[in-house]
């Protein structure tokens, strides 16, 4: 026979188990999109987070388990759809709803159906402070290509601010977050997202060198959404990273920005960038 005392026990544990849900979902949302850096001996996280305690002090360890979506508490026994590789016999790609938390822009979820042919597709991002071009890997990354020509054909980056400027360790800047605000206090940029996930490509020999343009992610696979970072200097990353493109046009901005600085860096030095750079409107091939 249950007693009052073993009921209290009971909604006791219930609610330290709601507590950790919620500390949980919190950890999601502000951890959403990291870009870890291993092999330079310093680990770097985009999109707001303080670098690991370990190696710069501060703050929690970004682990895989906190920068990586939970299952989430739940009646339900059935796993989330995980989003799948281009297909070549179908022509399809395989996007899938993102429940890993964060602040969504909703525009739908891109197309199926996918064309790898042209090789090569021209991204054009109209800045505040010039154009920024970028020559995608159609062929090598058809998924990604094709996600960020919905994109910019529904206006999700228009009006958006890149939000990390990273330090000479790691010198890039991230984009693609249509919630940033980019002003040095926002403890959520870097969480934002279209509400979907795609699969990482073109991974095998991956390499983050200057001029290159990827794509942002939590360490769990198939975690790609609308983030990207602009690399302008050369990158110590292991191969998890979408390289989606090369820059052709604009690395002057890009150094113009790193010499600028940042507004408020965190921990790792890194943080929104004092010279502002919104995307006014992106072009694939002249559509947007």
């Amino acid at each position: 026979m249950s007693t009052g005392k073993d009921r209290q026990k009971q909604l006791a544990r219930e609610h330290y188990e709601r507590q950790q849900q919620r500390r949980i979902e919190r950890e999601q949302r502000n951890k959403r999109w990291a870009i870890i850096g291993s092999t330079v001996g310093v680990v770097v996280v985009v999109g707001g987070i303080v670098a690991a305690v370990a190696l710069l002090g501060g703050g929690d360890e970004p682990t895989e388990a906190a920068a990586t979506p939970s299952p989430q508490a739940s009646t339900s026994t059935a796993a989330a759809p995980q989003a799948k590789p281009y297909d070549a016999k179908t022509g399809t790609c395989g996007y899938v709803p993102d429940t890993g938390g964060g602040q969504v822009k909703d525009v739908g979820m891109p197309p199926a159906e996918v064309k790898p042919e042209p090789a090569k597709k021209t991204m054009t991002m109209k800045t505040g402070l010039g154009d920024i071009v970028v020559e995608l890997d159609n062929a090598k990354a058809p998924c990604t290509v094709n996600s960020l020509q919905f994109l910019a054909e529904k206006g999700y980056y228009d009006g958006s601010k890149c939000h990390r400027l990273g330090n000479d360790k790691f010198p890039m800047l991230q984009c693609g977050d249509p919630t940033a605000k980019a002003d040095g206090k926002s403890q959520t940029d870097g969480s934002g997202g279209p509400g979907y996930v795609l699969v990482e490509e073109n991974l095998e020999g991956a390499t983050y060198k200057r001029g290159v343009m990827a794509m942002a992610k939590t360490q769990a696979p198939g975690s790609t959404g609308s983030q990207f970072f602009l690399v302008y200097g050369d990158i110590q990353l292991d191969p998890l990273y979408t390289p989606v493109g090369t820059i052709t046009k604009g690395l002057d901005i890009l150094d113009k920005v790193n010499k600028a600085g940042v507004i408020a860096g965190s921990a790792d030095g890194t943080g929104a960038p004092k010279e502002t750079v919104e995307i006014k409107d992106v072009t694939i091939d002249g559509k947007s």
